[in-house]
C-alpha cells in the first residue's frame, strides 16, 4: 500500500489572473512512513492536504492511493473511498456538540456495512487507546481542549486508514498538550502501520518526525538540515 503524487499542480482563477498555488509536487510515501511539511502561511500546504485527501482537486498531475486514482470515481465512489481510505485531524475538532464522545468517534462508520457492534467494540477500543475509555458518555463540552483533539484521533481512526491527513493538529493547543497530541499521533500510527503527513507551523510537532519537507513556492524541499528549518521559522515568526 502506498501513496504517489506525481507532478501534482493547482491553480485558481482570480480577476488578476491565474493563481497558481501547487506548481510541481512529487511525493511517493508506504505504509509505515510519517512526514511533516512545514512552510510560510499561503505557501499550499494546506491545499496540498485537501487534495492529498480528496476534498479538492487538481489542475493537473496525478494522486494515487493503493494503486488507485481517486479523481477517476464517480462522486458517491469517491465519498466512499474517502471515508474507508482516509483519516483526518484538523486544527479545530469538529466534534457534535450534541453527540457523547462514543457517537462522535462512530459518525463516520453510519454508512459502514460493518457489524454495528464491531464497530461499537473498536471505537471503544481506540478511546482507550487514546486515553478517553472513562469519557465514552461525555460530551464535547465537558472536556478539554487536548481531549476534544484526541477524540477527534480516534474518530480519524474509525475504519483504520491507509492514509492520515493532519492540518495543524496542535494548533489551538498549548504547549504540553501539543506535544502529548504529536506523540499519541505517531504512537498510533506506528501502531496502525499507515501513512501519515501532518502539515504544521510547530517546530517541535515537526521534531518528532522521521522526515520533514518544506513548501515553499508551490513545490516540496527536502532542508539541508534541521537547523535550515528552525532558522527558517524563526525567521517566519
Amino acid at each position: 500500500m502506498s501513496l504517489h503524487v506525481q507532478h501534482l499542480a493547482k491553480d485558481y482563477p482570480t480577476r488578476s489572473g491565474v493563481l497558481t498555488v501547487l506548481r510541481d509536487v512529487t511525493l511517493e510515501m508506504e505504509c509505515g512512513e510519517a512526514l511533516a511539511i512545514m512552510g510560510p502561511s499561503g505557501s499550499g500546504k494546506s491545499t496540498l492536504l485537501h487534495i492529498l485527501g480528496t476534498l479538492d482537486r487538481p489542475t493537473r498531475g496525478e494522486v494515487r492511493l493503493e494503486g488507485r486514482d481517486p479523481f477517476t470515481l464517480r462522486e458517491r465512489e469517491l465519498a466512499d473511498f474517502r471515508n474507508r481510505h482516509i483519516g483526518f485531524v484538523f486544527q479545530d475538532h469538529y466534534l457534535l456538540p450534541q453527540c457523547s464522545v462514543l457517537e462522535n468517534v462512530l459518525i463516520p462508520t453510519l454508512v459502514a456495512r460493518e457489524s454495528r457492534e464491531a464497530m461499537k467494540a473498536w471505537a471503544r477500543q481506540l478511546l482507550d487507546r487514546v486515553g478517553l475509555g472513562d469519557r465514552l458518555d461525555h460530551r464535547p463540552a465537558e472536556l478539554s481542549g487536548g481531549e476534544r483533539q484526541r477524540v477527534a484521533v480516534a474518530r480519524a481512526l474509525i475504519h483504520r486508514p491507509v492514509l492520515l491527513l493532519a492540518d495543524e493538529p496542535t494548533g489551538n493547543l498549548d504547549r504540553r498538550t501539543a506535544a502529548s497530541i504529536g506523540k499519541l499521533l505517531l504512537d498510533l500510527h506506528r501502531e496502525e502501520r499507515n501513512i501519515l503527513i501532518v502539515v504544521t507551523h510547530s517546530l517541535e510537532l515537526a521534531d518528532l518526525f522521521p522526515r520533514m519537507l518544506l513548501m515553499e513556492d508551490g513545490c516540496l524541499q527536502a532542508p539541508e538540515s534541521r537547523l535550515e528549518t528552525r532558522i527558517q521559522a524563526r525567521k517566519e515568526n
